[in-house]
């Protein structure tokens, strides 16, 4: 009870509901897609080969891998400001990180440097705000879902979050996921690493549920039980 709301980056929130709090809004959808910065800021056609590029997350791995295998990927740690000072100063050569991170801190993103939605789906949520009140406080809950809530993107979210909570939720998965709504349907969109090579999928459906387990059958993946 020491506060009455929280704002979280979705993307960070747990998948399994947590007892007692409930998600009153989600607003508009930033930019969902991911950037990558170098030193030139000419972004991936501007990459050299054999570049040394710095992320901790296996989807931008993998995808990064699927469309330019002669770069190197390697961890990298730090908040965003770290991150790029460690490119500006050569020990990477580029850096991933989120648009929508970015341009919240106030840092300028060019087209150049966004990488394609569809060729590099994001992180099932990311770009998107969540807004978390307590369940019993009926009347908060509802002023915030009428003031902030966006049916839409929380559709699309709805339907990324719900596919990777079907493939297991892990943060080692190398999953991406992009949620469109396209009239009364949603079209979700993702990518998974299984076996050693990369899997893509797509489907179309009126509910969120429906439409991630459409996509999640298409992946051969194992569906846990919910």
């Amino acid at each position: 009870g020491e506060i009455d709301l929280a704002v979280h980056s979705l993307k960070d929130l747990p998948t399994t509901p947590v007892e007692d709090l409930v998600v009153a809004a989600i607003p508009p959808r930033d930019d969902p897609r991911d950037a990558l910065i170098t030193r030139s800021r000419g972004g991936l056609a501007d990459l050299p080969r054999g570049a040394v590029v710095g992320t901790s997350s296996p989807r931008r791995v993998v995808l990064l891998r699927a469309h330019r295998p002669d770069a190197v990927t390697r961890e990298i740690r730090g908040n965003v400001d770290t991150r790029l000072r460690k490119v500006r100063d050569g020990e990477y050569d580029a850096v991933i990180l989120a648009m929508a991170g970015l341009r919240r801190l106030g840092f300028a993103v060019s087209e150049a440097e966004a990488l394609d939605v569809h060729d590099f789906p994001p992180a099932p949520g990311q770009g998107a705000l969540a807004v978390q009140v307590r369940a019993d406080h009926a009347s908060l809950r509802t002023r915030v879902s009428r003031a902030l809530d966006h049916r839409e993107t929380r559709r699309a979210v709805s339907a990324e979050r719900a596919l990777l909570a079907l493939l297991g939720a892990s943060c080692d998965l190398a999953l991406g996921a992009y949620g469109t709504v396209d009239g009364d349907a949603i079209v979700l969109e993702a990518a998974l690493e299984r076996d050693g090579a990369l899997a893509r999928a797509r489907a179309r459906a009126s509910n969120p549920e429906t439409c991630a387990r459409l996509v999640a059958g298409l992946l051969g993946s194992h569906v846990h039980a919910r």
